[in-house]
């Protein structure tokens, strides 16, 4: 007989094998005490072998009694919810569907665990793989079914919500619980965040809770993953197999018919972890995209309530996190959807940046943050960006006007100053990235325009900028403002170099000297964007690093001793952690180049 084409609902019961009575008998004698049918039918259900004509005509009668299944048979119903039914014959689907209608709706107590049993499909089964000998655990990844079981998984969810409104509310805690570990194959992972995202499109009250789920889990794998790490095992494996190539063309260089080396995998990242993140960012910032389109045009009502969410879940998780990579980059790209939600962003990241009653290591992540945004995007216009660095500059002259007001000596304590210097780095970060657009139309106005900013006050406050800020961003605006006679920067530059006591420690290798180069322990978050599948909706709309002529800001350079030779790009090496080695002497100014930051080697002296 086939399943498939009967009429579940008006058709009688098939005929199987089974032992002891109808589940209405066996619920009245477990009442009366007598365990033995109760226990036999449990057994039943359990059978991993159980067939779909059997599973058909026990959810028949349990529906016929779902009244009965209180509390007291909480054990019975679990074992129902751990029938086998995703992947089976429509019958078997559409009458275990049927069932758990029917069960929320009379006895809303096994709400939770009928949510849990959906939601635990929303990843790859488990199967038993052997190894040498020993049995484990993994994900059946290559499952063909898996879109069609999804489908029906999500079907489930919705008939639940229709008959519990209130399912929502339960929902959410369970799909945080149910969140795979996040060191499980990017293919579980993948499929978890994708149903998670499903879920969404027909539960759109519960978006920014799922979304705040999510990307909870992947800051996790961003700040595992650091930059430094990424590039490492990149350049290992690049390494490799430019060594595997050498060795096969030395053996096989006899024979053409023979491969000589197999080309690195296209797209797979070497580092595990951002392997896994990269596969998920794809997945977010497709969904971003498809959202927020409808038939190729911008949605405005829902890509603003996209923002929205996305805003709120920035402030709660991205912005206290220091040092993530690449979780940002979504509302990067959201942003470039449309101006007037880049501005919308810089406008947050400024009120909390001047807002004295956000603390102050949010009120640094945000100056950050700002300036990095500015830097970056490239669907900002240079209007914007002056718009932007006029807020900056104010307020950075305001902060200045308070302190000579005061009286006294301004000490350069970041403890006290800490808005103050990473406002001050965001308008030097900025100036660097877009001077050449704000002077390109009119020099002659641009040059007034960078007049007007009275940068040479900023520099020579007391609160000294320049000898908190990065080096290397120091060292590049320097450079820069020096070439249009700006301001001059090299003076202070040597002067707070002199200044600069370094410490002496021993270690394995003898004695060496050591100074705080990141006394702000500031990063630049829009810094180049490092995973390959997902940075293709990154790369049309990023400003990389452009490296000036030598004509323009090289020729009369002094370069120090100490720099490394490798300084020679913006965007290498990492941001200086708490101590850095430099020279012996106190006036060297070399240190580790930031990430995304001016290399040393345009420091100069006046």
């Amino acid at each position: 007989m086939e399943i498939e084409d009967r009429d579940f609902l008006n058709s009688p019961p098939l005929k199987t094998v089974r032992f002891g009575g109808s589940v209405v008998e066996t619920l009245a004698k477990y009442k009366r005490g007598d365990l033995s049918d109760y226990e036999l039918l449990k057994h039943q259900l359990a059978d991993p072998e159980i067939k779909d004509a059997q599973i058909i005509t026990w959810l028949q009668e349990f529906r016929n009694c779902v009244a009965q299944l209180t509390k007291d048979h909480e054990q019975l119903i679990y074992t129902i919810l751990r029938v086998p039914w995703v992947g089976r014959s429509q019958a078997v689907v559409e009458e275990y569907m049927a069932f758990l209608s029917n069960l929320v709706s009379a006895q809303t107590v096994f709400l939770c665990a009928c949510l849990k049993m959906v939601i635990s499909h929303f990843t790859p089964k488990k199967v038993a793989i052997c190894e040498g000998g020993v049995e484990i655990s993994d994900s059946d990844d290559d499952d063909e079914n898996l879109p069609r079981n999804f489908s029906q998984c999500h079907q489930a969810l919705q008939l639940i919500t229709r008959y519990v409104p209130s399912t929502s509310h339960f929902l959410v805690p369970i799909l945080q619980d149910s969140f795979p570990f996040v060191q499980k194959s990017s293919r579980t992972l993948e499929c978890y965040v994708h149903n998670l995202l499903t879920v969404t499109s027909y539960l759109p009250t519960i978006r920014r809770d799922v979304l705040e789920i999510i990307i909870g889990q992947m800051l996790k794998l961003d700040v595992s993953a650091s930059r430094s790490d990424i590039e490492e095992a990149e350049e290992n494996l690049s390494q490799s197999q430019q060594a595997g190539n050498c060795t096969e063309e030395a053996l096989f260089d006899m024979d053409e018919d023979l491969p000589t080396g197999q080309p690195p995998s296209l797209g797979v990242m070497a580092h595990p972890v951002a392997e896994r993140l990269d596969s998920l960012m794809t997945m977010l910032l497709a969904y971003i995209k498809d959202l927020c389109h409808v038939n190729g045009a911008l949605h405005t009502d829902r890509t603003k309530e996209l923002y929205r969410d996305l805003l709120d879940v920035f402030d709660k998780l991205i912005l206290p996190t220091h040092a993530s990579c690449h979780i940002q980059y979504m509302l990067f790209y959201l942003c470039s959807f449309r101006l007037a939600l880049a501005e919308a962003f810089l406008e947050h990241l400024w009120k909390i940046l001047q807002s004295p009653s956000q603390p102050a290591v949010l009120r640094q992540a945000a100056a950050g943050y700002m300036g990095s945004f500015l830097a970056r995007a490239k669907f900002i216009p240079v209007l914007t960006v002056r718009a932007c660095l006029d807020l900056l500059i104010s307020w950075i002259h305001r902060y200045i006007d308070g302190q000579d007001s005061k009286g006294g000596q301004a000490c350069c304590d970041i403890s006290l100053h800490g808005p103050f210097y990473t406002a001050c780095q965001a308008v030097f970060y900025t100036l660097i990235f877009r001077h050449g657009a704000i002077l390109a139309s009119n020099l002659k106005k641009g040059l007034e325009y960078l007049q007007s900013l009275n940068l040479e006050r900023v520099v020579m406050c007391q609160m000294n900028p320049l000898k908190v800020c990065l080096p290397a961003v120091t060292n590049m605006f320097a450079a820069i403002t020096r070439k249009y006679q700006v301001v001059f920067c090299y003076t202070i530059i040597e002067r707070n170099s002199r200044h600069m006591l370094p410490v002496v420690h021993s270690s394995a290798g003898g004695d060496s000297v050591t100074t705080n180069t990141n006394p702000l322990d500031s990063f630049f978050p829009f810094d180049p964007y490092l995973l390959k599948r997902s940075g293709k909706f990154i790369e049309p709309l990023y400003q990389a690093w452009e490296e000036p002529a030598d004509s323009e800001l090289i020729a009369n350079k002094t370069v120090h001793q100490g720099s490394k030779e490798d300084d020679f790009d913006f965007l290498c090496g990492e941001t200086p952690q708490g101590d850095g080695i430099v020279g012996m002497t106190p006036n060297s100014l070399d240190s580790n180049p930031s990430i995304g930051s001016p290399p040393v080697s345009f420091q100069r002296h006046c």
